[in-house]
């Protein structure tokens, strides 16, 4: 068995590329890559093509997660068929992915930190318009919410 796992946020450049490449170590780590595929994907199109945002990557770097490689890209309606796990990074994103999720999709969607064990929180907030300080909070969020996400998948796989 295996399943696929799609982050979503709003322009993809800052919260859902660092959920990507923070849950691929993880799922590295736990020897599952060929088990667990791993995409994210923005709501809005500002940003298609576009590496993430530069104070993401520095922040994603400092703790040891390489990001250059990725891109973003905008959620389609196919995406529901494509993941099994569609996991928005806040309340607005959620909405947004519902509203487009085709009526015949099945798999699960769902908030991201619905997953975090350490974090009452549940959404991650949205660092682009703040201090560089809001990019290690998305990243600890994140951190959490993809040990609990793993936890979950494992049961599964």
């Amino acid at each position: 068995m295996s399943v696929s796992v799609l982050f979503v946020c709003l322009g993809n450049i800052c919260r859902s590329p660092t959920a990507d490449v923070v849950f691929r170590q993880y799922v590295r780590e736990a020897g599952l890559e060929e088990k667990i595929r791993i995409d994210s994907a923005g709501t809005g199109d500002w940003h298609i093509g576009r590496a993430p945002d530069p104070r993401t990557q520095e922040a994603a770097a400092r703790r040891g997660y390489d990001m250059s490689s990725l891109r973003a890209r905008q959620v389609t309606p196919a995406d529901f068929y494509a993941f099994d796990v569609v996991l928005a990074m806040d309340n607005a994103n959620l909405a947004d992915l519902e509203a487009m999720r085709p009526s015949d999709a099945n798999g699960t969607l769902a908030r991201f930190l619905d997953y975090a064990t350490d974090s009452a929180e549940r959404e991650v907030p949205d660092p682009y318009y703040g201090g560089n300080d809001g990019f290690d909070q998305v990243l600890d969020l994140v951190e959490d919410g993809a040990r609990g996400l793993l936890a979950s998948l494992q049961e599964r796989l």
